[in-house]
Parts: C-alpha cells; sequence; structure tokens
C-alpha cells in the first residue's frame, strides 16, 4: 500500500493560499428522470457556483468524472461556457474519485497553478420502469480479461466480490449479520433527519433480517442505493474565499492508498483496506490525532465497508468492528458520529460525493435537525473498485 503525504501541505504555505471549500451544489438525487448525467453535472456545478456566491467567469479549474454510465467528459466544460482554463482533466478512480479530486484540485490553488477549481460529479443509472438492480446491472459494461473469467465463474457483481470480502472478515474475526445490521439501523435513524434521504422510514434489527438475500452474507439493507444525480464542490483559496457567500471548509490533510489486492492468495483482501494507511497520512499532514476528530463520513457501499474502514482509521481494535459497532457507538445518539445524513445505505449514492457532501454541510453548521454540535474536524473516506483504492479528507469549520 502507499499512503506517502506529497510534500506540499496546507500547513506549509502562507495562511491566504491554502485551500478551502467554499461552494456545494446538489441537484435533485434519487429517482430523478428525463436527465443525462452531463445535465445532472451541469446543473451541480452552476449550483455550486450560486452557492458560493461565484460567477461562472472566475472558474479556471474543471475536473470531471462519472459513474458507471460513464456520461461525463470535458465537454462539460463547453456545455457550461467555461474558457480559458487553467486546469481540466477527467478523474477516475472509483469511490475514491471525489476525495482525489479534491485533492488535486487543493494542491493547484496552493500552487497558484489555479485559483478556483470545480470537481463534479454525477450519474444517471436509474431508468424509469426498470428496478434499481435491472438499472444499475444495464449501464455496467460486461467485464472481460480476467475479469471475465471471474464473471464467467459467478463473480459477476460488485455484490459478490464485497460479499467474499465480508465473509472473510466475519470467519476471520467472528463478525455477524446482527452487528452488520446495527450499521444499517444506525445510518437509517441518521437519515430519518435528513430531509434529502431516499430512505427515512426508521427500521429495526428485525427489520434488517426480514430484507431478502442479495449476496450471502449481504441483505438488501446491507447494500447502498443506487441514485440519480449530481453533486459538485468548488476549492479555492482561503483569501478568494473570504469575501464570498459561505463560510470556508478548510482542507487540512489528505491522502490516497492504492492496495491494488490481485485476488492471490495468502493476501489481506477483506481483512484490510486503504484506510490503514491513508487515514495516519492525512491526519499527519493535519497535524492532528483521530482523537481530535469530531464528525466521520465514511463510504458506506455496504454495511461492512464501514465496519472494515472503521477499524483501519483506528477507531477500534483490528477484527472488534462488530462488537463496537453494536455497542449502538453510531447512532445519531451514539459517542461517534458516523454518517450523519444516513450515507450511501439510506441517503443517496453519489459515490465519494456522498459522505463528502455531507461533511461540508457538517463542517458548515447547515445540517439542521441531524447537525452535530461539535463539528470542528471532519474526516471524509472515499473507497474505490473492491477494496483496491481509497481516499482520506480531513476538513475543518471555518473558525
Amino acid at each position: 500500500m502507499t499512503g506517502a503525504t506529497p510534500g506540499l501541505a496546507p500547513a506549509d504555505v502562507p495562511a491566504g493560499h491554502r485551500p478551502v471549500i467554499c461552494g456545494l451544489g446538489m441537484t435533485e438525487l434519487g429517482k430523478v428522470y428525463g436527465r443525462s448525467a452531463a445535465q445532472f453535472a451541469a446543473g451541480a456545478v452552476r449550483l455550486a457556483a450560486a452557492d458560493a456566491g461565484l460567477a461562472f467567469g472566475d472558474i479556471d479549474g474543471l475536473l470531471v468524472s462519472s459513474g458507471v454510465t460513464n456520461g461525463v467528459h470535458l465537454e462539460l466544460a463547453q456545455d457550461l461556457g467555461l474558457h480559458d482554463l487553467s486546469l481540466l482533466a477527467e478523474m477516475q478512480s472509483y469511490g475514491s474519485t471525489a476525495g482525489a479530486m479534491v485533492q488535486v484540485a487543493s494542491m493547484a490553488v496552493m500552487s497558484g497553478m489555479a485559483s478556483t477549481v470545480a470537481c463534479v460529479w454525477a450519474d444517471a443509472p436509474l431508468r424509469q420502469g426498470l428496478s434499481a438492480a435491472a438499472s444499475y446491472s444495464a449501464a455496467r459494461q460486461v467485464p472481460s480479461g480476467w475479469r471475465g473469467l471471474a464473471a464467467a465463474a459467478g463473480l459477476a457483481s460488485a455484490n459478490q466480490r464485497y460479499a467474499l470480502a465480508a465473509r472473510r472478515h466475519m470467519e476471520r474475526y467472528g463478525t455477524t449479520n446482527d452487528q452488520l445490521g446495527a450499521i444499517a439501523v444506525a445510518q437509517r435513524n441518521w437519515a430519518a433527519l435528513n430531509p434529502l434521504a431516499q430512505l427515512r422510514d426508521p427500521i429495526t434489527i428485525e427489520d434488517y433480517h426480514a430484507s431478502r438475500w442479495v449476496a450471502e452474507p449481504f441483505r438488501l439493507l446491507d447494500c447502498c442505493l443506487v441514485s440519480n444525480g449530481g453533486i459538485a464542490v468548488i476549492v479555492t483559496t482561503a483569501d478568494r474565499a473570504a469575501g464570498l457567500r459561505q463560510p470556508p471548509v478548510w482542507v487540512r490533510g489528505w491522502a490516497q492508498a492504492h492496495p491494488g489486492h490481485s485476488g492471490r492468495r495468502f493476501d489481506d483482501f477483506g481483512l484490510v483496506t486503504g484506510a490503514a494507511t491513508a487515514g495516519p497520512a492525512a491526519l499527519a499532514m493535519a497535524g492532528i490525532e483521530l482523537a481530535d476528530i469530531d464528525v466521520v463520513e465514511l463510504y458506506d457501499c455496504y454495511t461492512y465497508t464501514v465496519l472494515v474502514t472503521l477499524e483501519d482509521y483506528g477507531f477500534c481494535e483490528k477484527g472488534e468492528g462488530g462488537p463496537f459497532a453494536a455497542s449502538g457507538v453510531l447512532g445519531p445518539d451514539g459517542k461517534l458520529k458516523v454518517n450523519t445524513g444516513g450515507g450511501q445505505l439510506s441517503s443517496y449514492y453519489m459515490w465519494g460525493m456522498t459522505p463528502l457532501s455531507e461533511a461540508v454541510i457538517q463542517a458548515r453548521g447547515q445540517g439542521e435537525d441531524r447537525q452535530v454540535a461539535q463539528h470542528e474536524l471532519v474526516l471524509v473516506s472515499g473507497n474505490g473498485g473492491i477494496l483496491d483504492h481509497h481516499s482520506t479528507l480531513i476538513l475543518a469549520a471555518a473558525s
């Protein structure tokens, strides 16, 4: 794994040149039809600029990404009427992309390569009249090469591959479905407080066990939603953000890790993720300890992903994620404020933009009924591939 912090960190530059998130744009999310991924992306960037109080001419950088439909490309700059950009790129590291985009944008504004960078992710896999599973499957490409062999053997979806990872954790550490279910219940309790959430009705552990199997050991309530929509953030410098509409959210630290699990024998697939190296590296860049974190927004494509990420960041010992989750520590009344909007399990599935958007909302103090009282430091994770890619951000509220 990798995880070393880059040479240039926010603390290394004058305070006015340090990166902040100044704008957040969120389109309608969920079962929203009639728009392409590119249209959602354009709408999200426009909303982010309006949120910040920026004119479009102020944006001189654009980073774009899309989900399974691969519908957002460099042409988005032309669609938006953006000209003479200093930075323009497509990025893709799956669920870790949002965090990676903010990292690249932060380095760009710190170095002076660009002054104001929009980062946008959008997707539109849902189709009217089709189930979420059918829509998502139709949007995915048929695997080829080595992955094609695995698909021919029955490992054709992320559900099945993550199920293997979860089963290995269960076999090694005794993790149970009750413990996974506790995560689903806790996050639904958060979603009940979030007006943007797709699923807000509270659930019990009995409801969890009554939900159908998807890929054992995963039941339906272990698995994330499928959503249409787009989310964008705008990164600029502290000096540039000073006169804008929203309180700045400081980007204090970041790191990536790309384990590249190959499925070979004797590796640590399912037991350890990139969070184990990216987390400490991001904290070191920010100059803080894990105990300083107030709010935790984790990539939660599955309940298991929450559990193993909590372990790898060090919130509990390796192998103790199950008992930790079942202790009641994760819900609105719990000690550790995790996935405060309901996450991808209950709120909306915008890949890494789901935890990032909620982190910005919390750091600004704009979470309304779900707002965490102490929200100075927020940890954000992204997970991509099948535990192959990881990004960590440390965000800080305006002082």
